[in-house]
């Protein structure tokens, strides 16, 4: 399909429409008062709490008191420290009897096959899609060998089958890093070379068809690990192209680059009829919409779709005080209204392009912002884009947002939620790295907070009531 895309005619589209509606808003358009004009849908307020009437008594009792502990920064901050003091004091049987049906239970889907497809029945019924992700990452340091990353592929490949065969959604989406199948050391090495070293595509394709290929600047070691790498993130592809939708994950500014030239080759070789890989643009830095632009043109140069999952960002305290320590300029927008500029832009960009080719481009608007949200469903009203199309969709992550994913719901809109999945072991790690990175979110899900307890409020009068 992208093979009848015209260069010229695109690069004229960005180049024009594209830049011009973004750069050139007005401030009420700014400030989102266009999104409360009367002609906006009404339940784009999200502030129903009967969109929680799907929940059991106990998953309000136990979402309230998860949200609440999460509401002190104190205790996220040092949640990690905390799980393994408890742990070590209660043992691990102990701990899990804890854990297991509270912060476990809420955000996470379950560790067997039985217990996620009771997870996946549930949420199928509320009219949601599950976006399966294994709670696989390295950073540096924590590589530990060869092996350890065909056991993840393994991993990652039952992910794959899991969200193909269960029908639990008619366009099935899952997660994936690539630092689970390729060292981030060598990532940010590839990062670094990338500066005065060019890697064509067309290259990193050959490789994960079996050539053998030195690449410049590694050393033999480095050479054979990024062909086994890319050979691994081949067998991905091949198992979930025509069947499963690949978003691959963002990480650290030091190594996104190398990140996206590796997805950008999987796009390559993949995406040539529909967008099944597809790439993170984090708009809590200065550079995303170039990014976004850049690929956008990569795609058409080279005739392949494109799929856009769309972030503010995790890892802005990091990034901040890591661009401090080495003297460089901060990577992230001075403020949250620069941030939040930038994913308008970002989303007005790709939602245009999906008015015009929706076959070669989709989105994924994934974000818990309402005001976001409402952008985006205004948007697609207004340039006429079906609410359960394939081409856009929206995220948030499992046990959270609630009040906004069940809403859309409701309303018809296509809504995935990021389903993490395996054992408490397993999956502890992967939550104290995203209740830190999210330590925002969490402090100030008061709303949810409010709806879930006027729903729980009404149930008991309701209760009350009866019993007279």
């Amino acid at each position: 399909m992208c093979s009848l895309l015209r260069p010229p005619v695109l690069s004229r589209f960005i180049s024009v429409r594209l830049k011009s509606a973004t750069a050139s808003q007005s401030p009420a358009a700014k400030r989102g008062g266009d999104l409360c004009n009367p002609s906006s849908p009404g339940f784009l307020t999200f502030e129903d709490p009967q969109a929680f009437k799907v929940k059991s008594f106990w998953e309000l009792i136990r979402a309230l008191g998860v949200f609440r502990l999460c509401s002190f920064p104190a205790l996220v901050n040092n949640c990690g420290k905390l799980m393994t003091f408890t742990r070590v004091v209660l043992g691990k049987r102990g701990f899990s009897m804890v854990v297991r049906p509270s912060v476990y239970a809420q955000f996470v889907a379950g560790e067997t096959e039985c217990e996620i497809a009771d997870c996946m029945q549930k949420m199928s019924s509320l009219g949601l899609h599950p976006m399966l992700a294994v709670p696989i990452e390295e950073d540096l340091g924590e590589s530990i060998g060869e092996q350890r990353y065909e056991d993840n592929l393994a991993a990652m490949l039952e992910c794959v089958r899991m969200s193909h065969i269960n029908g639990w959604s008619k366009n099935p989406m899952m997660q994936l890093k690539i630092t689970a199948l390729v060292s981030p050391e060598l990532c940010v090495k590839l990062t670094s070379l990338l500066k005065t070293e060019q890697y064509d595509l067309n290259m990193l394709v050959t490789v994960m068809e079996g050539e053998e290929v030195m690449f410049p600047g590694l050393t033999e070691s480095e050479n054979t690990h990024l062909l086994l790498g890319l050979r691994r993130l081949n067998k991905i592809g091949e198992a979930s192209v025509n069947k499963v939708r690949v978003l691959v994950d963002a990480e650290y500014t030091y190594m996104n680059p190398a990140l996206s030239l590796i997805t950008m080759a999987m796009m390559k070789k993949f995406n040539q009829q529909s967008a099944w890989i597809w790439n993170t643009y984090q708009c809590y830095l200065k550079e995303s919409k170039n990014l976004l632009l850049d690929a956008i043109q990569t795609s058409i140069d080279q005739t392949f779709c494109i799929g856009v999952k769309l972030v503010r960002g995790a890892y802005m305290d990091k990034e901040r005080k890591l661009a401090q320590k080495e003297g460089r300029t901060d990577p992230i927008h001075e403020s949250w209204e620069h941030t939040n500029d930038s994913y308008n832009g970002c989303l007005e960009i790709m939602l245009n392009l999906i008015s015009e080719k929706p076959e070669c481009y989709m989105i994924i608007v994934a974000t818990h912002n309402e005001e976001s949200v409402r952008r985006a469903v205004t948007r697609m009203e207004e340039l006429g884009l079906h609410r359960d199309g394939n081409s856009v969709c929206f995220g948030q992550l499992l046990g959270m947002c609630d009040h906004v994913s069940l809403t859309l719901a409701q309303h018809g809109f296509s809504v995935y939620k990021s389903v993490p999945y395996g054992s408490v072991d397993d999956t502890l790690p992967y939550l104290v790295r995203r209740a830190q990175e999210n330590r925002t979110v969490l402090q100030g899900i008061r709303k949810e907070r409010d709806l879930l307890r006027q729903e729980l409020q009404r149930r008991l009068k309701e209760k009350i009531s009866g019993a007279r």
